[in-house]
């Protein structure tokens, strides 16, 4: 059976991270380890986590200086040991069916290598955040190319990813200059890194994850501000190229697009739309070209191989 270690990072979250690590206690199906990594809160949040799980043997307490949260993310992963890492915004929370059924997931499908969730909003704002506005499960096979030409949000919000821990150790081996530039919106890193690196995506909505809207988040003060969203779009940009130089991937990678976009069972058609966009792209001839694009977008398959 899969085991699961939680990496739950908190920075002044004073008010919020006992609940936090409460809803994974409480889930019906247990972490074997609860992870809270403190970023160096000035908040009194040490003193509470020790107060409340210092003598508790299902939480590990890391504290450090404060670095953001990729080095959290990092320190987290480093001290895991489970076959697959969650992560864990101290200030959302999990309904207690979460583990249970991302576990039946990992369990039954050891081709998948990384799997994210919807959300649930509360707080300020009220709303459900899904994957492509689905409510079903969607098998997103490989999608390194699709990722390096276009950048598509492969994933979630920290509270809703989780990937094998091979795989977290990969995505995560940045060096510490990055730590500057990644203080917060980390999960960026592990989303693209793990697309561009190669490993399986899947969405399982849970109805599980609950993120809280309360005007600090990180992500939900940037994400609509034409500004914050500019930058950001830059930092995804830059290490969506640092990790495809990891990988020796570079433009003539287009020529696999068809290949990758066949390890999709049922793909959507914006999905499509993605890959006859990467057909069209390329040194090939432009009769090869709009025969791939053609046989993506009507399912034909081509006669050229």
């Amino acid at each position: 059976m899969t085991t699961f270690a939680v990496v739950i990072t908190n920075y002044n979250y004073a008010s919020f991270v006992c609940e936090a690590v409460d809803s994974v206690l409480a889930q019906t199906r247990a972490a074997t380890q609860i992870l809270v990594v403190d970023d160096g809160s000035s908040d009194g949040s040490p003193e509470l986590l020790r107060h409340h799980y210092g003598n508790d043997s299902r939480v590990s307490l890391l504290f450090g200086e404060n670095e953001g949260q990729l080095a959290a993310f990092q320190r987290g992963v480093a001290a895991a040991h489970t076959d697959v890492i969650c992560f864990l915004d101290a200030d959302d929370r999990w309904k207690p069916g979460y583990l249970q059924q991302i576990g039946a997931l990992y369990d039954a499908r050891r081709d998948v290598d990384f799997v994210f969730s919807d959300l649930q909003t509360f707080g300020i704002d009220s709303l459900d955040i899904r994957y492509e506005d689905s409510q079903q499960p969607i098998d997103l096979g490989y999608t390194a190319i699709s990722t390096y030409f276009l950048l598509p949000w492969y994933g979630a919000p920290t509270s809703a990813l989780s990937l094998r821990r091979s795989w977290a150790v990969d995505v995560l081996d940045l060096p510490h200059s990055l730590r500057r530039q990644w203080k917060l919106c980390a999960d960026a890193c592990v989303v693209h890194g793990a697309s561009i690196l190669g490993a399986r995506k899947y969405y399982l909505p849970t109805a599980c994850v609950e993120y809280r809207i309360h005007g600090n988040n990180g992500w939900w003060a940037s994400h609509r501000e034409p500004t914050s969203r500019y930058r950001n779009s830059l930092r995804d940009y830059g290490i969506v190229r640092m990790y495809a130089a990891r990988n020796g991937l570079d433009e003539a990678c287009c020529s696999l697009g068809k290949r990758e976009y066949r390890t999709k069972p049922e793909p959507s058609g914006k999905e499509r739309r993605r890959y006859v966009r990467i057909a069209l792209r390329g040194t090939a001839p432009w009769w090869e070209r709009y025969e791939q694009a053609i046989s993506i977008l009507f399912g034909r398959r081509s006669r050229r191989r």
